[in-house]
């Protein structure tokens, strides 16, 4: 507080004045904010610096200045730095016969001042001079801050009144007004009943000591007990309003806590789903693998198949050098039967005792030929037999290649439609979740278009292996018209050599007579070369059978290969299922989570339902509060008209009276 007693001496300086010691006094001891100068003489200067002072001072709530004896001039620098101070609440002036100028530096202090909302004014006589009142009147019509107004004793008259009826008509916070002890009247008193259904806010109105009928203060009571009701009901709407807002701040804060909730579950099922594409991203890329290994698996089938077909080869030139073999023996067989025809030619002469001996033995040699002849034919079955067998082979192979392929267009055609099935499973749930799973949707399209390249890339493989598996069927096809062209050569060959054998025995019939000497020796060699070729057959024989048992080997070779294509189909079909089996619980999975977002969605729903029940349930009282408060302003209203009925009804039995006493003819005229 020192503070401010140097500000007060500082000021009371500059302005060439003595601060007052009463003062100083009352600023030393300030207490709270309460300012209490009553019944000190205040000069001007003390005002001005006062005035001053209360311009910046912020520690003052309370002002007291009752019977300080203030002059116009201090009265008006004191309200002049009032009207910017913004920290007074309270401010008495009673007893300083404030007159026209201070009414009117009153009304500019209603006008400027947002903070005062008490002022006392009783004994002064604002009232004497009606313009200057009137200002004030109007001041106080334009207030918004001032509550409690204090005007006993201020010689107040009708007119007066009348201008404080007018200002209570558009004043919108002034509760209580104390205007006892003055001249108002009866019309006074009329004009502020009059003004009192306009106002809301005045709930205490004191008019003792005015003059006033009793009918008109029983009227302005009701209107103040009305207002009192009024403000009541209107504290009981804002306490309920304040508890509704409460509520539904409340409401608002769990609704917000839920839907918080409800977006960590959304964000748990979000994780979830991730966790889910990517254990469905590792089974697809167990699966490439898989069939990687199912290509890998063919490939080395591929090249079983290319080593059987060049085994197929090695006997099919094995085949052609026995032919070449069989050639070169018939060869030598011309040339010893040519020889023989010489030493037949030679012991002619020598052989004529022994022709029918070597008729006998040309008959045996000829039935020899025809055994071998009949043994070629049995070769040559067999050779034909081991192409069957050869083609059949090949016909299996192409079968089994076939069947592998059909076996992969399956397998593909299973995975298409497994794709197609976890794709409507996927975009199911995101029918069903929130757009806000989009970078879901997202990954799980380039997941798709992954599996569609991989799937492409085992299409094209697929489509090589076909290329790769028609090449060999078209070398084997073209092998296989290959050595059916030597076959048929080889025959032609053969019937031409017999052709050709048939005419040197004709001719060695011919020359038999001339060569029967040469025909022993001859028959001798002959009987070493057949001793020979059967040798040779033998070996051929031999040889035959080992070509037989490469085909019973490579036929248990490709029975075995059957076989473990059999167990690679039945273990791809087992992972099939078993991958049907994880896509099934994945489904039931996304099923369960469906499941929950719906609960969470009926119990949102739920809650929304409620709440809209208790808004409805708030609403509903607040109407029938309104309608409540309707009933009584009826009913106020009611009361009203019967009281200015009554209060009419009074005035004319006044007026009657007064018109028809013998004092109405001494009174002047209005």
């Amino acid at each position: 507080m020192e503070e401010l007693r140097r500000a007060y001496s500082r000021l009371c300086k500059e302005s060439g004045a003595e601060p007052q010691e009463s003062v100083l006094q009352q600023l030393q001891e300030l207490s709270r904010g309460r300012l209490d100068l009553a019944t000190q003489s205040l000069t001007v200067d003390s005002c001005r610096a006062l005035g001053k002072l209360l311009q910046k001072g912020s520690l003052l709530t309370e002002l007291i200045l009752s019977d300080c004896m203030l002059s116009e001039e201090g009265a008006t620098l004191l309200l002049q730095g009032l009207c910017v101070n913004t920290v007074v609440r309270f401010l008495d002036l009673k007893g300083n016969n404030l007159r026209a100028t201070g009414a009117e530096a009153l009304g500019k202090l209603l006008r400027q001042n947002k903070s005062i909302q008490s002022l006392t004014l009783e004994w002064n006589s604002l009232g004497t001079w009606e313009e200057a009142f009137a200002t004030f009147c109007g001041a106080l019509a334009a207030n918004s801050a001032l509550r409690q107004l204090d005007l006993r004793n201020n010689q107040i008259s009708h007119k007066g009144a009348e201008e404080l009826a007018l200002a209570l008509k558009s004043n919108a916070s002034l509760q209580q007004l104390d205007l006892r002890w003055n001249h108002i009247g009866l019309l006074g008193g009329r004009a502020l009943v009059n003004c009192l259904p306009s106002n809301r806010t005045l709930w205490r109105l004191e008019l003792a000591g005015n003059s006033i009928p009793g009918d008109v203060l029983r009227a302005v009571e009701q209107a103040m007990d009305h207002n009192q009701d009024r403000q009541t009901a209107f504290r009981e709407n804002q306490a309920r309003t304040h508890v509704l807002s409460k509520e539904v701040q409340h409401l608002r804060e769990e609704k917000s806590k839920q839907f918080l909730d409800l977006m960590e579950t959304i964000d748990r099922q979000r994780e979830e789903m991730a966790r889910s594409s990517r254990a469905s991203a590792v089974r697809v890329g167990q699966l490439q693998e898989a069939l990687d290994e199912r290509h890998s698996v063919i490939k080395a089938l591929k090249a079983k198949l290319q080593m059987a077909e060049a085994a197929l080869a090695l006997s099919e030139q094995k085949a052609r050098d026995l032919g070449e073999l069989l050639a070169a023996a018939e060869q030598e067989r011309r040339s010893q039967a040519q020889r023989q025809a010489k030493e037949h030619r030679l012991e002619q002469q020598e052989a004529a005792e022994r022709e029918s001996k070597l008729l006998r033995d040309l008959s045996a040699a000829n039935e020899k030929n025809l055994l071998l002849r009949n043994q070629v034919d049995k070769l040559e079955r067999k050779a034909k037999s081991q192409q069957e067998q050869l083609f059949l082979a090949r016909q299996e192979l192409s079968n089994t290649a076939a069947e592998l392929k059909l076996r992969a267009v399956q397998a593909e055609e299973r995975l298409e439609l497994e794709k197609k099935r976890s794709r409507q499973s996927l975009e199911d749930s995101e029918h069903l979740r929130f757009t806000e799973v989009e970078h879901m949707t997202r990954h799980l399209e380039e997941s798709e278009r992954a599996m569609q390249e991989r799937v492409q890339r085992l299409e094209a493989a697929r489509l090589s292996l076909e290329e790769e598996l028609s090449r060999a069927k078209a070398a084997a096809l073209s092998e296989r018209s290959q050595a059916e062209e030597e076959l048929v050569k080889a025959k032609n060959q053969v019937r031409l050599e017999e052709q050709q054998r048939l005419a040197h025995l004709e001719e060695k019939l011919r020359l038999l007579a001339q060569a029967r000497d040469e025909a022993q020796s001859a028959c001798l060699q002959q009987k070493q070369t057949v001793a020979d070729a059967q040798a040779r057959a033998s070996q051929l024989g031999l040889q035959v059978e080992g070509l037989q048992r490469r085909l019973e080997e490579l036929q248990q070779e490709l029975s075995n290969k059957d076989q473990e294509k059999v167990a690679e189909v039945t273990r791809v079909r087992v992972e099939l299922q078993e991958q049907k089996g994880r896509l099934k619980a994945e489904l039931t999975a996304q099923e369960a989570l469906k499941e929950k977002v719906a609960a969470l969605e009926r119990h949102l729903k739920v809650i929304a339902s409620d709440h809209r029940e208790a808004l409805l349930d708030r609403e509903s009282e607040n109407a029938s509060l309104r309608e409540k408060l309707r009933l009584k302003e009826a009913e106020i209203a009611r009361i009203r008209d019967e009281e200015a009925q009554r209060a009419s009804f009074l005035q004319n039995a006044v007026l009657a009276y007064v018109q028809g006493s013998p004092l109405r003819t001494l009174s002047p005229q209005k």
